[in-house]
This record gives structure tokens, sequence and C-alpha cells, in this order.
């Protein structure tokens, strides 16, 4: 089913998600697909949990095509739950990011280059990843969401934070989240 995404100034967008501890279950099954069905209709590159209103550390992220996403590299399709992250070196990439929860507007965003994340799968198996680049970025673009951290929150230089249209006027649009 398709969600409504919170936007920028919901109070649950602020708060910490809790621990999943009951994995494989009839509800969990639904938050995933709600979180599927929601990220599709809106061609997102990931969704978090709280950003539909549920307070868990569950977030889902992939890109194949899209056409939101017109140069970014494929992300396989994952579901993370309980996530940690670690940065692999004190390298740091800055790049444009968006966010279903804060529409039409980027921000040039530093993070982590390269991370390792680990967390379990619907079914509670864990895995881990090492990864950089654009699946570095979404995925922690995405676990920010469970610690009440939106992307505006990161941005250093306001004078690259703004509407899309007034930022890249008659340009094509810059990879978001």
């Amino acid at each position: 089913m398709i969600r409504t995404v919170l936007r920028m100034g919901d109070p649950r967008l602020l708060q910490r998600a809790q621990p999943v501890t009951r994995f494989d279950t009839q509800e969990l099954r639904e938050l995933l697909r709600d979180l599927r069905d929601t990220m599709a209709h809106l061609n997102g590159a990931g969704l978090a949990a709280p950003q539909i209103g549920v307070g868990l550390r569950v977030v889902i992220f992939g890109v194949r095509s899209n056409p939101r996403y017109p140069q970014a590299e494929e992300v396989p399709d994952t579901v993370l739950i309980n996530p940690l992250i670690e940065p692999l070196s004190g390298e740091i990439a800055e790049d444009w990011e968006g966010c279903l929860s804060v529409p039409g507007l980027r921000g040039w965003v530093p993070r982590p280059a390269r991370v390792r994340y680990a967390g379990c799968d619907e079914q509670g198996l864990r895995f881990e990843r090492t990864v950089q680049g654009f699946h570095a970025r979404v995925v922690q673009h995405e676990c920010d969401h469970l610690d009440g951290i939106l992307y505006p929150m990161r941005v250093r230089d306001f004078s690259r934070f703004g509407f899309i249209d007034a930022l890249f006027p008659g340009e094509p649009l810059p990879l978001e989240e």
C-alpha cells in the first residue's frame, strides 16, 4: 500500500527509531511491502520506516534505472534492519542530496566516502557490506532517518542549499536520495 511520506517539520521525523525485535512476522512483511510500494510510486532510491510514521529501525534502498537518478551507479535492492554504519577512512565525499521528506530542495552534503554497514534482512539474518560512492551515500542518508536526522542538518554551506529550480535553472536535476 502506498503510504504518505512525512515532511520536514513533522516531529516524528526527529525521533530515534526503536530496534526491531521480531523478524519474519506479518507486521514486518506488511511494513516492507508498504515501504517498497511507496518508494516505487515516488521513484525513490530509499525509504526509512520513520518517513511513513513507523518508528522502527528499518530502511530499504536500491537503484537500477531511475529517472530521478539518470547517472547513478546501480545499488542493489536491500532491506536493512537494525543497521550499524562504520566509516572506513577519514575521507569525506560531498555531493547533492534530496529527500522525499524534503521535497523540491537539494543540499550539498558531506559524508564519509567509504563505509561498512551491517544489519539484518527481513528474516533476521545478519549481513554486512563495504561500499563507497552513491551506495555509501544512500545507506548513510537512509540510516540518518533512524536517528532523527534529515540531510539539511548536515549541510555546511547554505549557499548550496535551496529549491531545485533556483539552484539549477534549466539544468537536469542532480542526483538525490
